[in-house]
């Protein structure tokens, strides 16, 4: 007898001393659906090799077609599609069989997050493949055969291990995305100088040492990701390339800014972590289409008066370099909503000017550059000030459009402060420094202009809901006082950009701040926050700037490494354990990668 009962059921008595190896299978409905769609999605299945019955789809009769049924027009086997997208992402494939010659008609092939060591040759054959992925596996080597693939778009090969790419790369002339990123590059073929119709390469984490002269033919290449590389230069010829719209050179060895003449287009320029020196005016008078200019982490000690030309420079990045002063000029860039400077030893601007914010920063410059003009106008316009407005500066109200009431000690506002201010647009009001346990009601008559309000070091307890009045406030400074709340309705402020909220006492992370998009500063250390949430802070798209040092955060959510937006994010103080000490003194860029690679998949 083979087989015997046992509990109720049958056992095979020989079960133990097969060797047989079981085919993994797939179960017969996602087979038929697939003859008909054409589409084949084996993600995600535990698979240690893809069955034959995948590979020989379109080859053999299907199940259906050998049961003595009658077949309706839904299930005319006969009518099959040929496949042309194969999904086997996130499996444990070590091997492709050679058989995958036996989907000609694929257009789709999709393999990351496997342990492929290498391919088949019979890839070459799929002549009709246009997109394909093979990310995260640990390729060292690519066939020749790749190369065939002549109407091929897009090819992902980030996260492996391969240590060069051949000259062949230069035949897939219709490749428009190419990601060869964290691999073990050290070149880069000169063929690349065929990839015409590329428009976006990610070359990050390698270790190449310098870029073919042949880059510069890519004119069609819009995205150059070459971060953490070993580039000590950039060839001249990258400057050809009149497409070029986004150059990441962070975390490299240059010594000095790449000179860009043809790159009209050229938005975004990040060159932080390396080792540049200096900044001068011919760095920066082709880059007329620049939005963003992120230089951190460099050895700067100045900029060029020449600054002023960006007129587009929306995005100014400058922390951790050796900065003391800054140009005047800065100040009249028009569309400038960013300066990071954190890390600088300025010396020529006040400490508690800069925890104000960029704008503030800009117009703190700009009276800066007016004060040779008006010095001689300062004397007799305060000689002549009224005995019931000698408390006001009248002259910052006409010229600098500035409302100033500070460090008086001051339990209420007087009226005669705001009857100064006549006919006056005020776009600035500072009562900082004072005993308010209330917002001045009369704030609400400087509705219309007022974008920056600064009632610092008082004594609120909360905020009326008069203040969500000022449509036009750009900037909002509640540093300490005793707040424990914000209101709901703050969201009506659709311009804010930077608030600050040190030093006060909440004990939850405000729940308005996650609904006001247009944040682009967050400053509210030293309060009693416990949790963050990382999904809703992703929403806030512009958000480059977190302070949250020492509240009561005990677990750092990995997703918030998803916040990529982060430029500065601060967490020192809190009593979590991990991220450890080490890694959050490493930078912002470190913690979020740190954070994003403690996910779970």
């Amino acid at each position: 007898m083979s087989r015997f009962k046992r509990g109720g059921k049958f056992v095979d008595s020989r079960a133990g001393f097969r060797n047989e190896k079981e085919e993994p299978t797939v179960p017969q409905g996602l087979l038929k659906t697939a003859r008909k769609s054409g589409q084949l999605n084996l993600s995600g299945r535990g698979l240690t090799e893809v069955p034959q019955s995948v590979w020989r789809l379109n080859l053999d009769t299907p199940e259906e077609a050998k049961q003595d049924v009658c077949f309706g027009a839904v299930d005319r086997w006969w009518e099959q599609t040929d496949l042309t997208k194969l999904l086997l992402a996130s499996n444990k494939l070590q091997v492709l069989s050679e058989d995958i010659r036996l989907l000609p008609a694929l257009t789709v092939l999709d393999i990351h997050d496997n342990q492929l060591t290498s391919l088949p040759k019979a890839i070459g054959e799929l002549e009709h493949l246009q997109k394909v992925n093979l990310s995260r596996n640990k390729l060292k080597e690519l066939p020749e055969e790749l190369w065939n693939l002549k109407d091929l778009r897009s090819l992902h090969l980030q996260e492996n291990e391969i240590e060069k790419v051949s000259e062949g790369v230069g035949q897939l002339s219709c490749v428009s995305d190419m990601d060869l990123s964290n691999n073990r590059l050290t070149a880069i073929p000169d063929s690349f100088s065929n990839l015409t119709n590329l428009v976006k390469l990610n070359l990050s984490n390698n270790k190449l040492r310098s870029l073919p002269p042949g880059i510069g033919a890519m004119k069609s290449l819009k995205h150059l990701d070459c971060t953490s590389n070993q580039l000590e230069r950039v060839p001249e010829e990258l400057a050809q390339m009149a497409s070029l719209e986004q150059l990441y050179l962070r975390h490299n060895k240059l010594r000095c800014l790449p000179e860009l003449p043809s790159c009209k287009l050229l938005k975004e320029l990040h060159v932080g972590n390396n080792q540049i020196e200096l900044l001068g005016p011919e760095h920066l008078k082709h880059l007329n289409a620049i939005s963003v200019l992120e230089l951190s982490e460099n050895k700067l000690k100045s900029l060029p008066d020449e600054i002023a030309l960006l007129k587009g420079l929306e995005r100014l990045e400058l922390t951790n370099n050796d900065i003391s002063s800054l140009p005047c000029t800065l100040g009249s860039l028009p569309k400038l909503k960013i300066v990071a400077l954190e890390g600088n030893p300025l010396r020529s601007i006040r400490r508690d000017l800069l925890t104000k914010g960029t704008q503030e920063l800009l117009k703190y410059l700009r009276s800066r550059e007016q004060e040779p003009e008006e010095k001689g106008k300062d004397a007799p316009q305060t000689a002549m000030t009224l005995p019931s407005q000698a408390k006001v500066n009248v002259h910052a109200i006409k010229t600098l459009k500035a409302l100033e009431y500070s460090e008086k000690q001051e339990a209420s506002i007087p009226d005669d402060v705001f009857d100064a201010v006549c006919n006056n647009p005020i776009t600035s009001v500072n009562f900082s420094k004072n005993q308010l346990t209330g917002i001045p009601a009369r704030i609400v008559e400087l509705k219309a202009t007022v974008s920056d309000l600064n009632l610092g070091f008082n004594k609120l307890t909360c905020v009326p809901l008069e203040i969500c009045m000022l449509q036009q406030l750009v900037h909002l400074d509640f540093r300490n006082n005793l707040l424990c709340s914000l209101p709901a309705e703050l969201e009506a402020l659709m311009k804010l950009r930077s608030v600050i909220l040190s030093f006060n006492r909440f004990k939850a992370f405000p729940d308005v701040l996650y609904q006001i998009t247009t944040l682009e500063t967050i400053l509210i250390s030293s309060n009693q926050i416990g949790t963050i949430d990382p999904l809703r802070l992703k929403q806030l798209s512009k958000l480059a700037t977190l302070d949250l040092q020492n509240n009561d955060i005990m677990q750092v959510p990995p997703e918030l490494g998803n916040c990529t937006s982060l430029r500065a994010l601060m967490l020192d103080g809190n009593p979590f354990r991990n991220p450890r000490a080490a890694i959050v003194a490493r930078g912002t860029d470190a913690l979020l990668e740190y954070l994003r690679s403690r996910i779970p998949t």
